[in-house]
């Protein structure tokens, strides 16, 4: 895909993208907000509070009445946005509910935000009827345990659980590996036509891909496994023997997806800690 801030690029009848200028190692090229309807239109991950970015979405909204503004999580990168776009539009603020933890990631784009206040927390499988459709909440935790992808029109907006570039990072101590995992399934057992993701192209193949997410955390879940049951590792080997050639800056993400795992395994009586090391039971 090409970057193309600021400008309003139509996806298909009723579903429109505006990419903010926040590229980064976690982002891809930033974050893709979905403005979706046509007569009347709803905002799906307005994304972060720049204003060229709040501008191209006030200019795609083209005067149309907002039925909603919905966020599928809270961190920084999706729902700052949120509320002057909600100021300049008069539009409520609906979807995912609000959380807000000070540390628990390594990078500031992923960091919650804490100034997120939406008028309507929906439920799973809770809809918001508009312009004769209506978009539906799928309650997917696991990136984060409130986040939300939301249903329209044989689409869905997958957020940070599927994206289209990456694996998602699961870090505790709010990401669980489990739940992750679990949301996974829920959407292997959907028939949704394509992902609209928030970081990253549209995701075409939809039940496929998300086979080989699961299939791609059971691999990293053996490799941890084998690698625990050889002698006790702390967390930076463990990375260090996983992930070959990583990107420094991924690093700490990367330690996060591994203690995710250890968790799990730990919570199924697999590994056990070692002080600041882990071995197999």
């Amino acid at each position: 895909m090409d970057a193309l801030y600021a400008k309003l690029e139509q996806l298909e009848p009723g579903i429109a993208r505006v990419l903010a200028h926040n590229p980064s190692a976690f982002t891809y090229y930033g974050t893709q907000s979905y403005v979706i309807g046509e007569r009347e239109v709803a905002v799906i991950d307005p994304g972060p509070d720049l204003p060229e970015h709040i501008s191209a979405l006030e200019q795609a909204i083209a005067g149309r009445p907002v039925a909603a503004i919905m966020c599928t999580h809270t961190h920084r990168d999706h729902s700052p946005a949120a509320r002057p776009l909600a100021e300049r539009t008069g539009a409520p603020i609906i979807g995912c509910a609000p959380l807000a933890l000070e540390t628990v990631g390594p990078r500031a784009d992923a960091s919650f935000d804490g100034d997120y206040r939406p008028d309507k927390v929906l439920e799973d499988g809770e809809a918001l009827a508009f312009d004769g459709a209506a978009v539906t909440a799928v309650a997917t935790p696991g990136h984060t345990s409130n986040h939300l992808c939301f249903a329209y029109r044989g689409a869905l907006f997958s957020g940070d659980h599927v994206m289209g570039w990456s694996t998602t990072v699961v870090f505790p101590p709010d990401g669980e590996m489990a739940a992750y995992m679990a949301s996974l399934d829920k959407l292997r057992r959907r028939d949704d036509r394509v992902y609209y993701p928030a970081h990253g192209p549209a995701v075409t193949n939809p039940q496929q891909y998300v086979r080989h997410l699961v299939g791609h955390r059971m691999q990293r879940e053996k490799q941890i496994l084998s690698l625990v049951g050889k002698q006790a590792l702390a967390i930076p080997d463990i990375v260090a023997n996983a992930y070959p050639g990583l990107d420094a800056r991924l690093t700490v993400a990367a330690g996060g997806s591994v203690l995710a795992h250890l968790i799990d395994l730990e919570r199924r009586g697999l590994v056990e800690r070692q002080d600041e090391a882990w071995k197999a039971a």
